[in-house]
């Protein structure tokens, strides 16, 4: 079973070498009557596409008034991009803000009177059009629950063809299940190389590698039957948040590459942001800067990780993070306002599952 973790990280770490962003917002284009040109009709999101037939049981909660996404615009930055007091090249640069993974926070976009398409990033402060790169915020969110679920479920990470027996070849008259398809396990046999075979319903089955899977765990010792906990699996990169012992919400998660692991062990929220910079590594190859990530809750004090939302790449389900638990906009902003009702700081408990035990 240690090889799915592998198979995934390895996906992860090459997804993580190419580019994360796109020249188009994420749809919906709420967006300033200065950059709303951005949008476009063939923009994606992705959203959790039902094939449970158990669907009533997991719901996709609503958009709070007070949300942040679809309201706030990001971009990556070029290496060495000069930062300019004024939308103009005549003018003398604030700043060159030198190599790395570095993403700014968009105020509007405009054009100056040469036609030059300009973006302010800060108060007083432009980068020209070419050196920026708009992100596309991924719309993915998990489901809350209504009820205990009686079976695992999860998520399709990689498009798949369902077979009509384990191990057999994908079945043409089934449709392939694209990412971010939602599924609930009904039966779970071991196949060849070890593998599991999952039964998704319907007469399809499905090779493990294709999944991210949520499963009901009991409390850890230390945390009360009426506390609010999360359970990070960086097995099956999920998060689950219980309040005692019920499950009230999943979804999937990227966490550390395994050059900047995620630390195992039961830790405590001690710090929340709604929104709030991060960086580090300044002055190495792994050097990163991002403004404004939004919904922060650090829990591991010694290493400086935390949960929060990301908005520069799509790869849930899979790792991808210098260490964080990285989760989308939608979720984190869920588990952000969940958490601060809580009658105590957010129990974060991170361990690696055993995908065997399915098989029990």
């Amino acid at each position: 079973m240690k090889f799915h973790n592998l198979f995934l990280s390895f996906v992860g770490l090459i997804i993580t070498l190419m580019a994360t962003t796109s020249h188009a917002l994420a749809a919906g284009c709420n967006l300033p009557l200065e950059i709303i040109d951005l949008c476009s009709d063939q923009v994606k999101i992705h959203e959790p596409l039902r094939e449970s037939k158990g669907s009533s049981l997991f719901l996709t909660p609503e958009q709070p008034d007070s949300t942040l996404f679809n309201r706030r615009w990001y971009g990556r930055l070029a290496d060495n991009s000069n930062v300019y007091p004024n939308p103009s090249r005549d003018s003398i640069p604030l700043r060159n803000v030198g190599d790395g993974y570095l993403f700014a926070s968009i105020q509007r976009q405009l054009q100056n009177d040469a036609g030059e398409t300009w973006y302010e990033i800060n108060p007083g402060e432009y980068v020209i059009g070419d050196d920026l790169q708009v992100a596309q915020v991924s719309g993915f969110q998990g489901v809350e629950t209504t009820d205990q679920p009686e079976r695992p479920f999860g998520w399709v990470v990689l498009e798949v063809r369902p077979s009509s027996v384990p191990d057999g070849k994908p079945n043409a008259d089934f449709d392939k299940l694209p990412r971010f398809t939602f599924v609930e396990i009904y039966d779970v046999v071991q196949g060849k190389d070890d593998w599991l075979w999952y039964d998704i319903g319907d007469g399809r089955w499905a090779k493990q590698t294709h999944f991210s899977i949520v499963d009901v765990d009991p409390r850890p010792d230390g945390i009360a039957a009426d506390e609010f906990w999360t359970e990070v699996d960086l097995y099956e990169q999920t998060l689950a948040a219980y309040e005692g012992d019920r499950l009230v919400y999943a979804t999937l998660i990227s966490s550390g590459l395994n050059q900047w692991p995620t630390n195992e062990g039961l830790f405590q929220v001690w710090d929340r942001f709604r929104e709030y910079k991060m960086s580090g590594a300044e002055g190495k190859v792994d050097y990163y800067f991002l403004e404004d990530i939004p919904y922060i809750m650090y829990f591991d004090d010694h290493n400086g990780i935390a949960l929060h939302g990301t908005y520069w790449h799509d790869r849930f389900g899979f790792k991808h993070s210098h260490g964080c638990v990285n989760m989308t906009v939608k979720d984190a902003e869920w588990a952000f306002n969940w958490s601060a009702v809580a009658p105590n700081d957010l129990w974060v408990w991170v361990h690696t599952s055993d995908p065997a035990g399915h098989l029990e």
